[in-house]
């Protein structure tokens, strides 16, 4: 009857508590139910051998009161007959089948304790394994849920890794604007007013040298008589 003692620990056990301990809790309520299914069966083969016992032991104790019976009616005719040795007989095998019943209603009644707890083990098993299968089929469907959230979390997170990114490059973008704004700014400063003027002559001079040649090209016409 060892698997009977399995059995009710199994029963007995606390499922989610041995689901938030395991890392795959699919995996497991999976293979709970593959194992109580397989041994349902085993269960099943027990009690039927145990059901048999009782049948054979009521059907012994049912026998042994028709005998019973039996002999105290040839006892009683016995009497009516006036054979009082013939009834002795039939009384004295009553008296042995009597103390042989009260063995027999033992063991029976043993077979019945036996055969009622391995009804009840076996439809109590039943029962498990459709809960466990309804808790299977809540669990798929958060697990579903859990995965999806996983992997919209995930998007988010990428997402904002995407952002970040981009304000970094933006921050960068300012930062050389802001840079060639302040060269511009400090060329612009380093330029002195001397520079300016020096720029100013060097225009002037410029078209005065130039008038200067036109009256020299002017002067060496007149003089080759052109």
């Amino acid at each position: 009857m060892g698997i009977i003692s399995r059995f009710k620990d199994i029963m007995s056990a606390n499922f989610n508590a041995l689901l938030d301990k395991c890392e795959d809790p699919e995996k497991m309520i999976d293979q709970y139910l593959r194992n109580l299914e397989s041994d349902l069966g085993k269960v099943k083969s027990e009690t039927a051998a145990i059901i048999a016992d009782e049948k054979a032991a009521k059907r012994k104790l049912d026998a042994c009161d028709e005998e019973i019976a039996k002999m105290d009616k040839y006892a009683r005719k016995a009497v009516a007959a006036g054979n009082d040795g013939e009834a002795r007989q039939f009384l004295g095998r009553k008296a042995e089948l009597t103390q042989e019943r009260e063995a027999l209603d033992k063991n029976y009644n043993i077979c019945l304790e036996n055969s009622a707890k391995m009804r009840e083990m076996t439809k109590k098993l039943e029962s498990d394994i459709q809960e466990l299968k309804g808790k299977q089929a809540t669990l798929k469907a958060k697990l579903t849920v859990a995965e999806t959230k996983k992997k919209m979390n995930s998007v988010g997170e990428s997402g904002k890794g995407a952002a970040s990114t981009i304000n970094a490059f933006n921050r960068m973008e300012d930062k050389v604007n802001r840079m060639m704004d302040e060269a511009d700014a400090m060329e612009e400063l380093n330029e002195s007013p001397s520079d300016s003027i020096d720029a100013l002559t060097e225009k002037y001079e410029g078209g005065e040298a130039d008038a200067d040649i036109d009256d020299e090209l002017a002067a060496l016409k007149a003089e080759m008589g052109m």
